[in-house]
């Protein structure tokens, strides 16, 4: 069972003996917990759900309580669940998945929500470039000038870029190299940089694409 929840903790470097710079995000990456395991016979689809970062009995409610103690499981209170499809499950619930079960060199996908930005105009949102500061157009420089015809098709068309709320959105970054595991500080670093802000939650699973 390769997935595991976990919270970015920031940026930093690593330098190789060669000198080489290698910019990495370390993520706190476990322990997780498996609260549950799904089989196909039973749910119709193969997968393992997780739990991650133990908080007070009382931040949850008491059906998420009696999930994680129910069948004598006796897990300990777990704000964040998630589930990763696997083919063939090699655990059971109230195993622990640790983050050794990555190793340096692999390639992973992160899974996040990115930093939300509030409403922004064109040029931040969608990388439009301003309009001309001359010919009486002063006041308009940051606006996103035409929308559309009166003629045709007299209406915006669905999807038109405009100024609008920025970020808050689910992004994945695929194929990002494992250059460190910590497994005494539960830490995993992946090469560049994730979703979200720092203590933001993010997803890490083997890398769909499969590259070197």
């Amino acid at each position: 069972m390769k997935g595991l929840i976990g919270k970015k903790v920031g940026m930093t470097q690593l330098i190789a003996s060669n000198g080489v710079v290698t910019p990495v995000t370390l993520i706190q990456a476990g322990p997780c917990f498996v609260t549950q395991v799904r089989t196909p016979e039973k749910d119709g689809y193969s997968a393992v759900q997780l739990g991650f970062e133990e908080v007070h009995p009382k931040r949850l409610t008491g059906g998420e309580l009696g999930h994680l103690k129910r069948e004598g499981l006796n897990l300990p209170p777990l704000r964040h669940l998630h589930e990763f499809r696997v083919d063939s499950p090699d655990v059971k619930a109230g195993d622990q998945v640790q983050v050794d079960v990555f190793a340096i060199g692999e390639r992973v996908d992160v899974l996040g929500i990115s930093k939300g930005k509030g409403f922004q105009g064109g040029i931040k949102r969608h990388n439009f470039r301003r309009q001309n500061k001359t010919h009486g157009a002063s006041d308009r420089t940051r606006a996103p000038g035409a929308s559309s015809s009166n003629t045709t098709p007299g209406r915006l068309r669905k999807g038109k870029r405009m100024a609008g709320h920025m970020g808050m959105d689910r992004v994945t970054l695929a194929n990002l190299k494992v250059a460190l595991v910590d497994a005494e500080r539960n830490l995993l670093g992946v090469s560049g940089s994730v979703p979200g802000a720092t203590g933001a939650i993010v997803y890490i699973k083997p890398s769909r694409k499969g590259g070197k």
